[in-house]
């Protein structure tokens, strides 16, 4: 078990150390599902579990008083010590990792389809919400309008292959909507509200290459009104 540990935590300082998590398109769609997220926060406390380079840390710090950040990457939490001093950062992996405490809030962002026990992860983090707590996920959706598009073109076999930039992010899987519920109801929570943003019908490099940020803005907006095709899923949840 310590191996597989130690394993898992040089594959995740691999992937920080050659992060592009905040880079053009995929930085702009995680600051505006914390904007999304931020509609059902009413303050309290908040821990949020992955956030690597703290784009949307940045809008949670402001939100909330008593904010946790747990990331498994040494090279993150020491980033996101010195940029958010007044939070407390633990540098570990989730499956070592128990609260001394309870949350109202837990955001767990684009973080399930990196773990190895995605339901299982779920389940222990229900146990850390405060009575009335909500869980907020968010995931990459296979089902995005890009993905079908690379389909369609031959540089995907199916929409829920491992594109490049799913291998760079160190993806062990590709959610839909479908599978996104059945692994939420899987570990025991009970879906309150769920939708999507980013409506992207084109690859990062093609939009990087032309898109105004107010076009770039526009299209996060309309995948709200098309969240089965939208680029990013989501959904908030309670202890059912």
């Amino acid at each position: 078990m310590s191996a597989d540990r130690d394993d898992e935590r040089a594959r995740l300082e691999e992937i920080a150390e050659r992060s592009i998590y905040a880079e053009g398109t995929n930085g702009a769609s995680i600051r505006y599902g914390a904007t999304v997220f931020s509609r059902f926060w009413r303050g309290g406390s908040c821990l949020e579990l992955g956030p690597a380079e703290g784009l949307a840390t940045e809008l949670l710090a402001e939100a909330f008083d008593e904010l946790t950040l747990v990331d498994g990457s040494e090279r993150f939490a020491a980033e996101l010590t010195e940029r958010f001093p007044q939070a407390t950062v633990v540098h570990s992996l989730f499956e070592d990792w128990e609260p001394a405490r309870s949350y109202d809030h837990i955001v767990i962002g684009c973080v399930l389809e990196h773990v190895d026990d995605p339901v299982g992860l779920m389940r222990r983090a229900s146990g850390w919400l405060a009575p009335g707590g909500r869980i907020q996920l968010c995931v990459p959706n296979a089902r995005s309008l890009h993905r079908q598009a690379g389909v369609l073109l031959g540089q995907l076999p199916s929409v829920s292959s491992f594109s490049e930039k799913d291998i760079a992010h160190g993806h062990r899987r590709v959610y839909d909507p479908e599978t996104l519920r059945a692994d939420v109801a899987a570990a025991g929570l009970e879906i309150e509200a769920e939708g999507g943003w980013w409506l992207k019908p084109l690859s990062d490099a093609q939009i990087e290459a032309s898109w105004s940020p107010e076009l770039l803005a526009a299209y996060m907006q309309i995948g709200e009104q098309y969240p089965e095709i939208a680029a990013v899923i989501y959904a908030v949840a309670r202890q059912s």
